[in-house]
């Protein structure tokens, strides 16, 4: 990565802008497993100060700690109904603090070339042809499945299609399996 003269920036360099940033309270925040489960535990879903530390088996005052640098980080909100406070947490804060470790890079293309034909100037980006469509399958060695976004907003049509007419900014996602539930499954073995 580099800094806006073009030097590279070291990674202690880049953690130091990252904490200057204000990210810090972030780190700070999932830095304790009772918070990482506050958060896994209002994710989808709103709860009182009260259930929450029923859930969890903690406190109500030991959880309003809890909850308040989570929330100082912004990574959870209230909601007022009533005189009752619910908590949800705002997983898009945890996207933030990744923003400043994007790769990125400045690509001209000519008017009828597409977006794909700009990604085959970028060293590191592999691509898989499958039937008519192309898809990105690496990027940099890590392999999986990619989206793309123009100016933030995911087209309809395949990469290799799409003809900006005007410059735009091109976001690479990788689809990343999110698991949503933990299921054990115990199989009852047969008495004889």
């Amino acid at each position: 990565m580099m800094d806006i003269v073009g030097k590279p920036i070291k990674l202690t360099k880049l953690i130091t802008i990252v904490i200057k940033m204000g990210n810090n309270k972030i780190f700070k925040a999932l830095s304790s497993s009772t918070r990482i489960q506050i958060m896994k535990a209002l994710i989808g879903r709103e709860l009182h100060v009260s259930g929450l530390a029923r859930e969890l088996g903690i406190s109500v005052p030991v959880i309003s700690r809890h909850v308040k640098l989570l929330e100082d980080a912004g990574l959870l909100q209230k909601r007022v109904v009533g005189n009752v406070y619910l908590l949800s947490s705002t997983i898009g804060s945890l996207e933030e603090v990744l923003t400043p470790f994007i790769d990125e890079s400045t690509i001209t293309i000519k008017k009828q070339n597409s977006l794909f034909d700009a990604l085959k100037q970028i060293p590191g980006i592999e691509i898989q042809k499958v039937g008519d469509t192309q898809y990105i399958t690496s990027i940099n060695g890590e392999r999986g499945y990619y989206i793309y976004e123009v100016d933030g907003i995911p087209p309809t049509i395949p990469i290799d299609k799409y003809k900006p007419t005007k410059n735009v900014t091109l976001h690479l996602k990788k689809i990343v399996p999110v698991d949503k539930k933990k299921i054990t499954i115990h199989v009852q073995q047969n008495k004889k």
